[in-house]
């Protein structure tokens, strides 16, 4: 049997890892990692039109299976144009193996055509960026990658010279076993004993939840009803914690609505699970105890001072926790913040849903709605930053099963349909919608073809309102007419359609419903492009000077409250199942 080159060795790694693709364009220096891909069948080369789309699809691929993923660009401009979507895959705690090729190892530091430094230039957005400069180092550096991307839920970035990559591999003599998923934290008996008494002390109790819920919905629901607490919820935290939760009471922040506001500020005590939620100014700042819990100790008390923390995952904590805490009876606090919240909803949403179905151009919360109800009840959303967040956080109602993914840590723009593309490589039988804007989509619209050459069936749903909405609500903030934020479009189905896809404009609302429904029953990728009016807007339910800083706030008419959709009708349902005395 041949010796393995180190290549061979890499990819052979990557598959004991657990890795199926690895995303990214070909060069030079990768040839010899490519080679190794193609004559292995248990991994697949994924030929994308940008890095950038490669980094956010194996971004996309880890937050959807839980596992690691991988991607890859050649040395200098092309594993330069990775960065973006890592810094994302980073901030969102999916794990990402990135192969960064690098220059020949004997013209580093040389001023060689292409040199870069990826080892240093990856470090801010990777928990682990290392240079393999021998064979010998093989597969000790790959290994110590791996295990930092999984054991951490980052990134990790090796950065291979395309010579050494062809050079024969060492003896697996030093190769160990590969940590491929991550264990439990419980926390210590000391926090518990110290949370039981803060949780027994306290009269009104709000939880606040994040990502970090994930995996523990009855246990969190088992804990709400026990300590009767309101259950609000940030962005990130919605696909896990909304759905059949008879204690919500909305989403809070930038994007929120609903009573999640007044349930964290009117409370005696404030339970942050498993958010590292950015916004401190919609965090109470006095008056309120506040107890944060996450698995990643490092996020403990950065964005307001605690009275405890625990450091510990939600389900494991919730686990010891909920048996020892006293049951209370008083429901008196959560059934005034389930009734703030359902007239909350009702009230914003009654903005919308006046003739919504005759105005032209389509509102984009019509479009949202009725996204809603035609998607599938798995559906995987890739949501583009931006207004598309606003539709997402707003319309799209989670039920466990649908996933609903976005750069909502590191907010860059267009990265829906990147995502998209790693979230159908996971399951092609699955429905992916990619919520576009038109900002987004064409910033990194090349990667439309991606779809076309391998028959990926995502649905573009194409939000067009010819502008970047949210940059140009940022300007009404600061008093500033819009400015560089129109952008001319073409007809983006004629262009899907030209590219070999299908592709529909719906310039009217009795045409989305139709057009939805077609694009959803086609086998291959589809476009549908919809003209929505660019002056429906969004403001927070709650806001303060001190809240506007990078977002959006205007005493202007266009800005209107964002609806709701089908919450209002969970909001209700939540009330009429009140204990009645």
């Amino acid at each position: 049997m041949a010796k393995q080159n180190v290549a061979e060795q890499f990819v052979d790694i990557l598959v004991r890892a657990g890795v199926k693709r690895m995303y990214g364009v070909v060069g030079d220096s990768l040839n010899p990692v490519v080679d190794a891909i193609r004559r292995n069948s248990a991994i697949d080369w994924i030929h994308v039109r940008h890095e950038e789309t490669a980094a956010f699809a194996a971004g996309s691929e880890a937050q959807i299976t839980g596992t690691m993923a991988a991607c890859a660009g050649s040395c200098g401009p092309g594993n330069l144009h990775l960065i973006n979507g890592l810094y994302d895959a980073h901030r969102s705690m999916a794990p990402v193996l990135a192969l960064a090729s690098h220059i020949p190892s004997s013209e580093i530091g040389l001023g060689y055509f292409q040199e870069t430094h990826p080892d240093r230039l990856f470090a801010d957005c990777s928990h682990y960026s290392e240079m393999i400069s021998s064979p010998r180092q093989m597969p000790r550096v790959l290994q110590t990658a791996i295990q930092h991307a999984v054991g951490r839920s980052g990134v990790s970035v090796v950065s291979l010279p395309g010579d050494i990559a062809d050079d024969p591999a060492p003896e697996r003599t030093t190769e160990t076993a590969i940590v491929t998923s991550r264990p439990s934290i419980r926390p210590g008996d000391a926090e518990i004993d110290r949370l039981v008494e803060l949780i027994d002390e306290a009269d009104r109790i709000t939880l606040f939840c994040g990502s970090g819920t994930a995996g523990a919905h009855a246990e969190v629901m088992e804990f709400a009803e026990r300590i009767k607490s309101p259950v609000g919820h940030a962005l990130r935290g919605k696909e896990w914690i909304q759905y059949d939760n008879p204690f919500d009471v909305g989403m809070s922040g930038l994007l929120g609505y609903g009573a999640a506001y007044e349930a964290t500020h009117e409370c005696d005590l404030l339970i942050l699970l498993g958010t590292d939620f950015p916004y401190n100014a919609f965090l109470p700042q006095k008056n309120v105890k506040i107890v944060q819990v996450d698995v990643r100790p490092e996020h403990l008390g950065r964005r307001s001072k605690l009275d405890l923390a625990v450091w510990g995952d939600v389900r494991e904590t919730l686990r010891c926790l909920t048996p020892r805490v006293r049951a209370k009876s008083d429901r008196r606090f959560l059934d005034s913040m389930l009734r703030a919240h359902a007239d909350a909803l009702e009230g914003v949403v009654k903005a919308y849903t006046r003739k919504v179905d005759k105005h032209v151009p389509v509102h984009p919360e019509y479009v949202a709605s009725v996204l809603d109800e035609l998607a599938a009840d798995d559906a995987v959303f890739t949501v583009d930053t931006g207004m598309c967040n606003v539709w997402a956080a707003r319309y799209i109602s989670p039920n466990g099963r649908r996933r609903v993914i976005g750069s909502f840590s590191h907010g860059s723009m267009a990265n829906a349909l990147p995502m998209a593309i790693g979230a159908q490589f996971t399951d092609r039988g699955r429905q992916v919608v990619s919520m576009s804007g038109d900002g987004g989509f064409s910033m990194l619209m090349g990667d439309f073809l991606t779809l076309v050459q391998y028959d990926l069936p995502v649905k573009v749903v194409l939000f067009n309102n010819s502008s970047l909405g949210m940059v140009e609500l940022e300007m009404l903030v600061a008093g500033l007419p819009s400015y560089g934020t129109a952008n001319k479009n073409p007809d983006f189905a004629a262009v899907a359609r030209a590219a070999g896809a299908y592709g529909v404009r719906v310039e009217k609302p009795k045409q989305l419903a139709g057009a939805l429904k077609d694009a959803f029953e086609h086998k291959g990728p589809a476009l549908v492009d919809v003209v929505t009016d660019p002056n429906a807007l969004s403001i927070p339910p709650k806001i303060s000077a001190d809240m506007v800083t990078g977002f959006a706030l205007s005493a202007s008419k266009i800005v209107l409250d964002g609806g709701v959709g089908r919450m209002v009708q969970m909001a209700r349902s939540n009330l009429r199942n009140m204990p009645r005395p």
